[in-house]
């Protein structure tokens, strides 16, 4: 089989695509053939050894994958060849075939196309989890959500909408403000690119408290960090929660008497562990997702699809922060 490999940490350019032995699954392990595979932030950290977690090399990137059902191994039911699925993997998705646990796979509708299905659970499942769980967010009150119009930017956009939010987006261009608005956001606001110095980030809050009103944001869902994180926590609610995300704009270093002043909570969020150390809760997430999907009230919004030969062009496109929505790479048609 043919994969885009990781030989040695360094960015997209780095990336090969090379011959590997055909893997085969092993007990409740299914082969998938990869269909498509989408790209999320964490691709572009796993191959400069910036990531949580460092695969042993050589190792394809990709952690989200839609395919179908290649072989089954021993004590696997439920899963026969030729089912369509949606999977997880951590890594390895950038690849003709990858072997999965049969009990991380979920089934995809057929009146989905394998693009869809690839852009689909990372994003939200990591978004159902922030807001519930650990945003505690419920109807009525205001969600400021950051990085709007990325992939998980616009799942926070539809979830905070299908739970009955106040959406305010926040982006960095008036064509991710429309992006966000056409997912349902009730009210937009365009940020300027970091590096701020103090007048420019006191500016910057005051946008913010513009934007969600006297009586601040209840959550603030942040997967972007950087100079961007201490603006928008000045804007908090009285006994809001603020959601930890991710850092493509750099790790952020808060000042605590703000948590102090708004008795605010700072919540990290960290889907994978959380779907690790409670599986049910997770599938009862996936389950409300499938549900929210058929009823049209969310939608992947995939804006890309890049050859297999090019999959390094979509993690150098998510890296440079230029991506809307969902950018994902055909592996096979």
């Amino acid at each position: 089989m043919k994969a885009l490999l990781s030989k040695a940490p360094g960015g997209p350019e780095t990336l090969t695509l090379e011959e590997l032995p055909d893997p085969a699954p092993g007990k409740g392990e299914v082969l998938v053939a990869v269909k498509a595979c989408s790209i999320n932030y964490p691709d572009v950290l796993i191959i400069e050894d910036k990531y949580q977690f460092r695969p042993q090399r050589p190792f394809a990137p990709g952690s989200e994958i839609s395919g179908a059902v290649a072989a089954v191994g021993e004590g696997v039911s439920g899963w026969a060849v030729g089912d369509r699925v949606i999977a997880t993997t951590g890594h390895g998705g950038l690849a003709e075939q990858v072997v999965v646990p049969a009990d991380r796979l979920y089934r995809l509708p057929e009146n989905r196309s394998f693009e869809e299905g690839a852009a689909l659970l990372l994003t939200y499942a990591t978004t159902i989890h922030a807001l519930l769980d650990r945003g505690k967010l419920v109807e009525g009150q205001t969600l400021l959500v950051l990085g709007a119009a990325g992939g998980v930017g616009l799942a926070a956009v539809e979830l905070g909408k299908a739970f009955g939010a106040r959406v305010v987006a926040a982006v960095s261009s008036e064509e991710k403000a429309a992006a966000a608005r056409d997912a349902g956001a009730d009210a937009t606001l365009v940020y300027p690119r970091a590096p701020f110095d103090k007048d420019q980030s006191k500016a910057l809050a005051g946008q913010f408290k513009e934007a969600v009103g006297p009586e601040g944001a209840h959550v603030i869902y942040d997967p972007v960090g950087g100079d961007y994180a201490e603006p928008a926590l000045r804007s908090i609610a009285w006994e809001g929660r603020y959601l930890v995300v991710g850092f493509p704009a750099g790790i952020p270093k808060l000042p605590l008497n703000l948590t102090l002043l708004k008795s605010c909570d700072v919540c990290g969020v960290f889907w994978g562990a959380f779907a690790a150390r409670d599986p049910k809760a997770n599938q009862d997430h996936v389950e409300r997702l499938f549900r929210l999907w058929s009823e049209g009230r969310i939608a992947p919004k995939v804006t890309e699809v890049f050859a297999f030969a090019d999959g390094g062009d979509a993690i150098a496109k998510m890296a440079a922060r230029k991506a809307i929505g969902k950018l994902v790479v055909r592996v096979a048609e």
